[in-house]
């Protein structure tokens, strides 16, 4: 039997396979032992959209605990949530934090799982908050919407993106942009859901139904409102029934 020698061929292929072997076991028990933090991490950036939607929480990025700060502002003014079908319907065998929109949204209608989060501030005032996600111009635009008690005005909006170009589309996550929304509404004088229009600034008069486009950035703010118009027309009829309580 011939010993294999240091820099064969077959030395070669059986070291970098070892290698190969030694490493994937390392990043799978990296990965596995990272996993916790990682899911952890997604459900507190997730409930801090949230509680930003009703403007809570605003000192996350100056406490010493983020993490421990999140979860006890969410636990103080989020007081309940809850899963609803097309029709307003709460589907009880089901998490609102767990559902997932995106996955909902691909469905008919008809077959959609609709969260809903409700906010309580300490004056008593309840907001309800409904997650939205759509696509901009180079991947997914996403957030929460918060509205008043009349199912009607919205309270605050919190946007975000996966990609959309700096400077334009990826000014949906500012201040200037969000807030243009605050004190919008779904619904016109007849009561028919009509959401909010993105408008090139300018060409439409301000009122309870436009808000401004970003510069540059038309193809995002279409997305934005072709987001808004799809899920929260799915809340539509829930809103409806809602309001006339």
């Amino acid at each position: 039997m011939i010993a294999m020698k240091k820099g064969s061929n077959t030395y070669i292929f059986l070291y970098a396979s070892a290698m190969v072997v030694i490493v994937a076991a390392v990043l799978s028990l990296v990965a596995t032992i990272l996993r916790p933090y990682q899911e952890l991490n997604i459900e507190i950036a997730k409930k801090l959209d949230i509680l930003r939607s009703v403007e809570k929480a605003d000192m996350a990025t100056e406490v010493s605990d983020r993490n421990a700060y999140v979860e006890q502002e969410y636990d103080q003014y989020i007081v309940e949530s809850y899963v609803i079908n097309h029709l307003g319907e709460r589907q009880d065998d089901l998490d609102a934090f767990t559902v997932n929109l995106r996955d909902e949204l691909r469905k008919p209608l008809e077959q959609r799982n609709l969260p809903i989060f409700v906010s309580r501030d300490d004056d008593g005032r309840r907001n309800f908050i409904i997650p939205v996600h759509g696509r901009g111009l180079w991947g997914p635009i996403f957030g929460y919407v918060a509205l008043e008690e009349d199912y009607n005005t919205i309270f605050g909006v919190i946007l975000d993106h996966d990609g959309e170009t700096p400077g334009l589309g990826a000014e949906i996550n500012t201040p200037a942009f969000e807030n243009q929304f605050k004190g919008k509404k779904l619904f016109d004088d007849s009561g028919n859901f009509v959401s909010v229009r993105v408008v090139k600034p300018g060409t439409v008069p301000p009122g309870d139904h436009n808000v401004d486009a970003i510069s540059g950035g038309t193809i995002t703010s279409q997305g934005v409102e072709e987001m808004l118009e799809e899920v929260l027309g799915s809340y539509s009829s829930y809103f409806k029934n809602q309001k006339n309580q």
